[in-house]
């Protein structure tokens, strides 16, 4: 039906006629001409409708906004004054001789170009709307250039693309499932793959020894501005490596990515441990852009008297921890009133500070609450944390977790708040993190998932599992988890002390691992892989807020789909065939009754 994409008009194709199809995105009536400016997926042009051309301009006069048109026309050059070269399509026009409109379209919910003054429930009621704004036509294509990418370098590395699937069985791996009843088991359920983590090992024991697939992954957890009930992940496994081999595939990959799509050279890579990122930066995926650092200084703090400081630096799961900010002192008392409101999301009790005014004048050159508790401390503290004139220091004293993401947590915000950003990326790898967490009650669980290999042997791992470390990895970006991984275990005797120590019986194991651990006693190779999220990634190569604005329909925070009213009710009759009977009615009918 066309010859071209509006966007595709340029000087080159001056004097020849083209035929576009497209939606109306302005309509204007300059003293009886008609001038339309048309958009598709490539871009807007510009189409001139002179009443000479009695169809045309009738068909043109009663088009309006989002209308669906297909014009044949010969492309001329703007006048002169006219020409926008800040538009692709700027230097020329299309001199319409036939419009043919194709469909009609009522008043939209909300113009394009002013969807900044509508919320977001409305964007997402209407995404097909919104999905035709150029800037969100941009990033999905971006979005496709980056799965075309990732899917060339990996089929040139050798892995083949394997589809698992995506009803399952429900396996604990850290979330939630979404369950799916059977109609032909009564009483049974399948589950919506969190990962493909268990089928991926099984093609490794099946001697496919390098697997790729961009697949759909379920969770249904509490959501944040990267998460989604539903997600898309890059998943890479292969087999006979080590930890090496899978990031050097994983680190070329996204260099290359970035190279090709943004035209962007990452910089080193460097390798930090998880203990060394929570000591220096309070988190497990720092953002190295921002040049602030944890300082530990419960050694200097268990010297003075405030209990506030020194409790936490004495006892064994406590952290007293400074951050200096250079040139802080200029922070006002709202402002600082404003950070402590912020770390006391992550549970802390307060935000100790100190300015340094003139440093040289000793205790009269600072000025802080606390001042008065630590004076016989005061100077060293200055000196480890490398205190200047202007700048200001941050404390968080309390259980270490509480610490870390609090004062971690500030430290990002005060990088964004200040534009400390030293470089527009900022990659690294977090290696060496521990095999278990230990929760509230003082169970252990596994931090990544329980088929993650340590770096021990069983007996070692059951010595001490609490001190144990693990065979994982993460690339982190920015500050975002782009993807982790780790090398398998590939043994059933190790599996089986992982277990062990999880609490999870033979029994219970069995039950819901019982095809992976027959698989691991089939000839098993050594294997690892690791998984990208696709949406994150995305989301930073185009600088989006959130992954919603890189999904075509995404779910809001509350894992809904406005546009289609999911989740939704469904009939008694559906309901029947599950064997299934809601709560809700079994009440009223007994109420009833």
């Amino acid at each position: 039906m066309r010859s071209h994409y509006c966007g595709q008009l340029n000087e080159t194709l001056v004097d020849q006629t083209v035929t576009v199809c497209g939606w109306v995105h302005r309509r204007r009536d300059h003293g009886g001409v008609i001038f339309l400016d048309m958009r598709d997926r490539d871009g807007i042009a510009q189409f001139v409708v002179d009443p000479d051309t009695a169809d045309a301009f009738a068909h043109a006069d009663r088009a309006r906004s989002e209308y669906v048109l297909r014009i044949t026309g010969r492309v001329r050059l703007r006048p002169e004054g006219t020409q926008n070269a800040n538009m692709p399509t700027g230097m020329i026009e299309v001199l319409a001789k036939d419009v043919e409109v194709l469909n009609a379209a009522i008043t939209p919910p909300f113009m394009l170009d002013e969807h900044g003054k509508v919320g977001e429930e409305v964007r997402l009621k209407y995404r097909y709307i919104d999905l035709r704004r150029p800037d969100m036509i941009e990033k999905l294509r971006l979005r496709s250039r980056i799965s075309h990418n990732v899917r060339a370098y990996l089929e040139g590395q050798g892995f083949l693309d394997i589809e698992t699937p995506v009803l399952t069985r429900a396996t604990p791996e850290g979330a939630r499932d979404y369950l799916v009843p059977s109609r032909t088991h009564a009483g049974s359920f399948f589950a919506l793959p969190q990962s493909p983590q268990l089928f991926k090992q099984l093609l490794m024991v099946a001697g496919f020894d390098r697997y790729y697939q961009i697949a759909k992954c379920f969770r249904d957890e509490d959501l944040r501005a990267d998460r989604q009930p539903e997600f898309t992940q890059i998943d890479i496994e292969a087999s006979f490596v080590d930890e090496n081999d899978i990031m050097g595939i994983a680190e070329t990959m996204i260099r290359q990515l970035f190279q090709e799509v943004l035209s962007a050279e990452l910089p080193e890579f460097p390798r930090m441990t998880w203990q060394e990122a929570m000591n220096r930066f309070g988190s497990d995926k720092p953002d190295l852009r921002i040049p602030l650092e944890l300082t530990d200084v419960d050694d200097l703090m268990q010297q003075v008297d405030f209990k506030v400081f020194s409790g936490p630096a004495s006892a064994n799961d406590g952290r007293v921890a400074a951050l200096k900010v250079p040139g802080g002192a200029k922070l006002s008392r709202k402002e600082i009133d404003e950070y402590t409101k912020f770390v006391g999301i992550y549970g802390a009790k307060g935000l100790a500070w100190i300015k340094v005014n003139e440093r040289a004048k000793g205790l009269e050159g600072l000025q802080s609450p606390i001042v008065k508790f630590m004076e016989n401390i005061v100077e060293e503290l200055l000196d480890r944390v490398g205190a200047e004139d202007g700048d200001i220091i941050f404390f968080g004293a309390d259980k270490a977790r509480i610490v870390n993401e609090a004062i971690g947590a500030l430290r990002v915000k005060l990088g964004a708040d200040l534009e400390l950003y030293t470089q527009e990326w900022a990659p690294l790898w977090v290696v060496d993190f521990p095999m278990f967490e230990t929760d509230d009650s003082g169970r252990l669980s596994p931090l990544h998932h329980p088929f993650t290999a340590p770096s021990c042997t069983p007996e070692e791992l059951k010595a001490d599992p609490a001190k144990a470390l693990s065979r994982a990895y993460d690339m982190v970006l920015n500050g975002t988890e782009l993807g982790g991984g780790s090398i398998r275990i590939h043994d059933q005797a190790m599996q089986s002390t992982v277990f062990d120590i999880l609490g999870i019986g033979e029994e219970e194991a069995q039950e819901k691992f019982g095809f992976l651990l027959d698989a691991l006693q089939y000839g098993a190779p050594p294997h690892g892989g690791l998984a990208f999220g696709l949406d994150r990634l995305v989301m930073l190569m185009v600088g989006a807020k959130t992954i919603r604005e890189v999904i075509a329909f995404p779910k809001t925070q509350s894992a809904a789909c406005l546009m289609t009213n999911a989740p939704g009710e469904v009939s008694p009759e559906q309901l029947k065939d599950l064997h299934i009977r809601l709560r809700q009615k079994v009440k009223a009918e007994t109420a009833a009754e």
